[in-house]
């Protein structure tokens, strides 16, 4: 009998947007959705992140461009995507946008009327390009859902357990596109706080055993982890035995949302009135804000799991 297997097609358009450049867990999600069939990459925009903050590592729009351009060449992929320069500064205030090439071509594919397929932008870093594209042109605020990974705990619980600094990494990359996007934009927004994109924490042994020894590109991607590790030591930050896919929860809402009815249904979020945010990166309580999903816990064992396969299988 012959065998059938069933394989997935894109159901929906992304724009990956991150500082690519940074911490590695960017290019571990970027190399996760390049082998997710179920979406249709239309750009990746590498943009800045907050210099001096990852032991003076090239904080530029550049080398995040740079470090996609190397992994889609460790996967023989050169050539085969839209690889766009994002912003490389923040946003000075809530009226001026960053132009950048990144989010020109936002406002470009979210104006096509000739696709139904539904877009989803990503966003792994700042809001700066996204805020950026909706002060070009804010027709396109409605025409797409945001999902980002940044802003801190909303619950003093979770805040304790997290033992992190007041301003979260990404908000303090640009305060203000934040501000933008929460306090002035209908922007149809799913954000996953600090507390959650935590969740997907791993360990230095799963590393070696599930990525390293997968094949090639496996090594590639863990001794990317490694050279970030080694360099924290050299600095002084004892970095332990586990490393965290903040970025990777990126996938899980796109690509691995459930086959019937698609949404991530594996995954518990609340919906809100999308606080204001003030000028230091804090929520203040807005009871007038539009509804934005706030995610409140992460399926990590589907998403580690379907990346740790699919490594496999690309590897063979």
């Amino acid at each position: 009998m012959k065998s059938i297997q069933y394989s997935a097609k894109p159901r929906m358009r992304v724009i990956l947007c991150n500082d690519f450049g940074g911490d590695p867990d960017g290019i571990i999600q970027l190399a996760h959705h390049i082998l997710s069939p179920s979406v249709e990459i239309r750009a990746i925009i590498g943009s800045f992140f907050s210099k001096d903050t990852l032991f003076g590592v090239d904080s530029s729009a550049d080398a995040a461009c740079s470090s996609v351009r190397n992994l889609l060449k460790e996967m023989h992929f050169s050539g085969k995507f839209n690889l766009l320069k994002g912003s490389d500064e923040p946003m000075k205030d809530i009226r001026t946008p960053v132009l950048s090439e990144g989010a020109e071509f936002i406002v470009s594919e979210a104006m096509r009327n000739d696709s139904d397929i539904p877009l989803f932008i990503l966003c792994g870093a700042s809001l700066t390009d996204l805020a950026s594209a909706c002060l070009i042109n804010p027709e396109i605020s409605s025409k797409f859902t945001a999902v980002w990974i940044g802003g801190a705990e909303y619950s003093e619980t979770a805040r304790k357990i997290s033992v992190c600094p007041e301003l979260e990494y990404n908000m303090g990359i640009d305060i203000v596109s934040a501000q933008y996007v929460f306090n002035c934009s209908n922007i149809r927004l799913w954000q996953v706080p600090r507390d959650v994109y935590r969740q997907v924490i791993v360990s230095h042994s799963e590393i070696r055993q599930r990525i390293k020894k997968t094949g090639k590109l496996g090594e590639y991607l863990s001794d990317l982890i490694d050279k970030i590790m080694i360099l924290a030591d050299s600095c002084g930050l004892k970095m332990g035995e586990t490393y965290i896919m903040g970025d990777s929860p990126l996938v899980l809402f796109s690509a691995l949302q459930s086959a019937f009815d698609p949404d991530t249904s594996s995954s518990a979020f609340t919906e809100m009135p999308a606080p204001q945010i003030d000028d230091k990166g804090n929520y203040i309580l807005n009871t007038e804000g539009r509804i934005i999903r706030v995610y409140q816990s992460v399926d990590a064992r589907l998403l580690m799991e379907d990346f740790y396969c699919k490594l496999q299988i690309y590897c063979r």
